[in-house]
């Protein structure tokens, strides 16, 4: 099959596409024929080297953990699934690639596009899990950084639909689309602070950094501390004494999150913005945009 591999660490260029050995399902897993891959920060920064100590690379390796298709191999001891199922999920194999193995799937609703149903799994957990560790309530601000990207987009909707006022940083190109989901925009750089007080004079009480672009200083001084910010993007945040969110969630609350995300996503109770689609031969330019993080929503490859 055709899939994307790097076999050293470095920048985009160290992606190709090559013909490799086709993933088979094993005990609990399925097998797809992939329809549409996600692109994630964390796919160029694995690519890069940087999670080494936590997620140790074997080479060559195929980027990708979010992924959405059509079953075509079952695993022992499956039976929520069957040959000819859509699906969504995590690919254990990688997901740059023409098949995948997937552990935790859940159905996707017939109506929803495959390129939208795949900007789901990893942001809707991240999301969700991060806001659970803020403790978000009725009533509270929530200040987000990165609003208009794929996580903090839905992170954005989801703290509107706990009650909460939600204030977002993002460039000037994408305030009006953080004003579509509900939020209050502001442009990020200096001045956040003052800009941030004037829109919120009684405070913030809490901060979700997705974007990592060294908004932490400010985060603190808008908090008064600590207490209540988390990143998912700075890793120099436990410097700080900032809380750095990387996973915890079971696979058995991650595959229920996404089963109910998938049909709030369906309903059009929660919107998934795809940014732009490429092929997998493009998935360098896709990762060089990533990393360069000023997409507006989701990128996603198509095999």
């Amino acid at each position: 099959m055709r899939a994307v591999v790097f076999e050293e660490f470095g920048g985009p260029e160290v992606l190709r596409v090559q013909e490799i050995k086709e993933p088979h399902a094993g005990q609990g897993e399925v097998r797809i024929a992939v329809r549409a891959a996600g692109v994630n920060p964390m796919d160029y920064k694995i690519r890069r080297g940087w999670f080494e100590s936590m997620m140790p690379t074997t080479f060559p390796a195929v980027p990708g953990a979010e992924v959405a298709g059509v079953v075509d191999e079952v695993g022992e001891g499956v039976t929520e699934f069957a040959v000819g199922d859509e699906v969504v999920g995590w690919a254990s194999s990688g997901a740059y690639a023409e098949h995948a193995v997937v552990g935790v799937v859940a159905p996707k609703p017939a109506g929803l596009p495959w390129e939208q149903a795949v900007a789901l799994p990893i942001a809707g957990e991240t999301a969700s899990r991060v806001l659970r560790e803020l403790g978000l309530k009725s009533g509270e601000t929530v200040l987000i950084h990165g609003a208009a990207g794929a996580v903090g987009a839905v992170a954005v909707q989801l703290a509107l639909a706990l009650g909460a006022t939600v204030i977002g940083t993002a460039s000037q190109t994408n305030h009006e689309y953080l004003r579509s989901l509900g939020a209050t925009p502001v442009e990020y750089g200096d001045g956040l602070v003052d800009r941030v007080r004037a829109i919120a004079p009684q405070g913030i009480d809490a901060v979700f950094d997705t974007a990592g672009h060294g908004a932490l200083p400010d985060s603190i001084e808008l908090r008064g501390g600590t207490d209540r910010i988390v990143t998912i993007a700075d890793m120099a945040g436990g410097e700080l004494g900032v809380a750095v969110s990387v996973g915890g969630t079971s696979p058995q609350e991650t595959q229920a999150g996404l089963v109910e995300q998938l049909q709030l996503a369906a309903a059009g109770d929660l919107k998934l913005k795809v940014a732009e689609t490429f092929t997998l031969a493009d998935a360098a330019k896709a990762q060089e945009i990533s990393e360069a993080g000023h997409a507006r929503g989701k990128l996603v490859l198509v095999p």
